[in-house]
């Protein structure tokens, strides 16, 4: 069993040559409709499936600016977190969190792509012990 995020934004067709351009996504097969939006595009991003699809209004199917943003994080575990930032950014993604390393142990920031969805961009650097990264994230929160 494994999880395939479906997203939905406006201008699919935009954002798969977007996902090509910031994260290399390659495109597996699209499903048009008659009235020339796309219910599915399927795209290969490294290891994983990523499905998109234009707004369908008249189903409740809104892309995060139609709703006021997105409660959902998208995270790309990569071997080069320094290069994999950089073509996200220099395509078009809107910096959150610059990329630096944080106390679980990865090197880490955040992006904002121009259809609304965020993601998270990771490479692990070190191990860190789960009681140090519990006592981590009490300090960070208390």
């Amino acid at each position: 069993m494994h999880i395939t995020a479906h997203i939905v934004v406006q201008d699919a067709e935009r954002a798969a040559a977007f996902y090509a351009d910031a994260f290399g996504a390659l495109e597996l097969e699209r499903i048009p409709t008659p009235d020339g939006r796309l219910m599915s595009v399927r795209l290969r991003v490294g290891d994983s499936e990523l499905h998109l699809a234009d707004e369908f209004p008249e189903m409740g199917v809104l892309a995060p600016p139609s709703i006021g943003g997105t409660p959902v994080v998208l995270a790309l575990d990569v071997p080069d977190a320094e290069a994999a930032f950089a073509q996200a950014v220099a395509a078009g993604a809107e910096v959150l969190q610059p990329l630096g390393e944080v106390f679980w142990g990865d090197k880490h920031g955040r992006v904002e792509d121009p259809f609304g969805h965020r993601w998270n961009i990771a490479e692990h650097v070190r191990d860190v012990p789960h009681d140090d990264v519990v006592a981590a994230a009490a300090e960070l929160f208390a």
